[in-house]
């Protein structure tokens, strides 16, 4: 038993400063990367994207809201940016014709990547 309370203690010295690095954005839920989706011939698709965690105010009573995520579907071309300066997204192709791609850039830097395999989403990210 005191080998499981060390292990215990351990696993939250390591959550503690993850805990603790969260980024307050306020309302700017868009202030950080840019994300990009292209589906040029009108192929459907979901999209997730990943990040350090943060909190935002949701509304007037929710001012601590926390994600980590953002999930969302769509058709044809879309963007959207990150809350803040880093993540990794992930198209996957859900219909239709043509390709699926996504594109993402950070400080000149662009990262894309396609898809036209339902199975094979596209992935990039800066972290």
């Amino acid at each position: 038993m005191r080998g499981f309370a060390g292990l215990l203690i351990i696993a939250a010295m390591a959550v503690a400063p993850v805990a603790s690095a969260q980024i307050h954005v306020g309302r700017n839920v868009e202030g950080g990367l840019p994300w990009s989706v292209a589906a040029p011939q009108g192929a459907s698709w979901s999209l997730v994207c990943r990040f350090a965690p943060v909190t935002y105010e949701a509304s007037q009573w929710d001012r601590r809201h926390w994600t980590n995520k953002i999930a969302t579907t769509g058709t044809g071309a879309a963007r959207g940016r990150l809350p803040h300066q880093d993540g990794r997204c992930a198209v996957t192709k859900t219909g239709g014709p043509g390709p699926v791609a996504i594109a993402m850039v950070k400080d000149g830097e662009v990262q894309s990547d396609a898809t036209n395999d339902r199975t094979r989403p596209a992935a990039v990210g800066f972290l």
